[in-house]
């Protein structure tokens, strides 16, 4: 079993920065790419940034220069930190990963999501 666990959401004024975190436990062997995703109400879920194990980011264009990826492999924890934060970032937002247990299976593990508010 595999659990991603989400944390770090909140309501945060215009301008203002906040840093997720999201930690993979349980059965696992490796962890290949990680990411966030988001969802704001009446929208479908959208591309956040995604970290290879090697490191390589990667970014959707509304969030570049803003928003920046991190892993820290030793605890299978992904971070993504949150600057100059708009109203428009406002949605839930949801970890990934592929994941390899130590059965030898590969799937990707999502986290249950965290809310973030952009409200003045």
């Amino acid at each position: 079993q595999v659990q991603l666990v989400e944390s770090g959401g909140d309501l945060v004024q215009p301008g203002g920065s906040l840093r997720l975190s999201c930690a993979a436990s349980g059965s696992i062997f490796s962890i290949a790419r990680m990411g966030w995703y988001r969802q704001a109400p009446g929208k479908q879920r959208e591309l956040v940034a995604t970290i290879t194990s090697g490191g390589t980011t990667n970014y959707a264009d509304s969030v570049k220069g803003r928003f920046t990826i991190s892993r820290d492999n030793a605890k299978n924890t992904v971070y993504l930190q949150m600057n100059s934060l708009k109203p428009e970032d406002t949605a839930v937002y949801y970890c990934n990963a592929d994941i390899r247990t130590f059965d030898m299976s590969f799937k990707t593990y999502w986290g249950q999501g965290t809310q973030v508010t952009v409200s003045s």
